[in-house]
């Protein structure tokens, strides 16, 4: 396969996951009472702020802008994988229960992406930063 189809099909996993991190982002912003369910719920994170996640939702803004311009792939890209995952992971319970919960399994293949990206972050050349 060639360099420049790689490199294609590695700018639209990018891209598709910046999608939802970027949604997952302004959701912070734009409804932080959700966030705040969503830390309460599956991180056991409970009472915080809404300032708080203003503050949360502009470092995640910054490291989602960075990913999607491919900056400091090493970093960036490792940590969307690692909060991806962290995510994926702390939603264990739903999967107990799968077919109530069928959209959480959304998250393994968005997670394979995560990793397919932050090992082969050396070939995703396609308008990058970095």
């Amino acid at each position: 396969m060639s360099d420049t189809r790689i490199a294609n099909a590695l700018f639209t996993l990018r891209l598709g996951v910046f999608i939802v991190m970027l949604m997952w982002t302004l959701d912070k912003f734009v409804n932080p009472q959700h966030s705040a369910a969503v830390f309460d719920n599956f991180y056991g994170l409970s009472n915080m702020g809404t300032g708080l996640f203003m503050v949360l939702g502009a470092l995640q803004l910054v490291l989602v802008l960075a990913f999607i311009a491919g900056f400091k792939k090493r970093f960036t890209y490792g940590a969307v994988f690692l909060l991806h995952a962290v995510s994926t992971l702390s939603s264990w319970q739903q999967y107990l229960d799968g077919f109530n919960n069928l959209l959480f399994f959304a998250a393994w293949p968005m997670l394979a992406a995560c990793y397919a990206l932050y090992i082969l972050r050396d070939m995703d050349t396609r308008w990058t930063l970095d």
